[in-house]
């Protein structure tokens, strides 16, 4: 059985703060397939309440986290033109291990960077 897990955390770097109530859809990709497994939403700590893949749906594999943004950016009142910059913010990567992989978000509405965090 696998060990592994996933998490998530969204910081607010526009207003310095974590990134609450913002929308998060989990992907597994096969091929040349996208499916759908979880959405969740972020808490007041910018983090989900629970891993969002859990260890007994992880498997080693490719995945992405879209992260809402737009609709977050637009609900917290920061600028966002009438098309936005940053709408849905993709993020695809590959874990090959039983391990913790923390895939964190830091926005702005111009801008964002992740990293294998811990």
């Amino acid at each position: 059985m696998a060990e592994g897990f996933l998490t998530t955390h969204v910081l607010d770097t526009a207003r310095g703060c974590p990134a609450a109530g913002l929308r998060i859809d989990l992907y597994r990709i096969a091929g040349r397939d996208r499916v759908h497994l979880h959405s969740l939403s972020t808490n007041a700590d910018g983090r989900t309440d629970g891993a969002i893949l859990p260890t007994e749906d992880f498997a080693p594999g490719t995945y992405e986290l879209v992260f809402h943004a737009g609709d977050y950016l637009r609900g917290a009142g920061l600028p966002v033109d009438p098309v936005a910059f940053l709408d849905e913010v993709p993020i695809r990567f590959g874990m090959s291990d039983d391990t913790h992989y923390h895939v964190p978000l830091l926005l702005s509405p111009y801008g964002y960077s992740t990293y294998r965090g811990s």
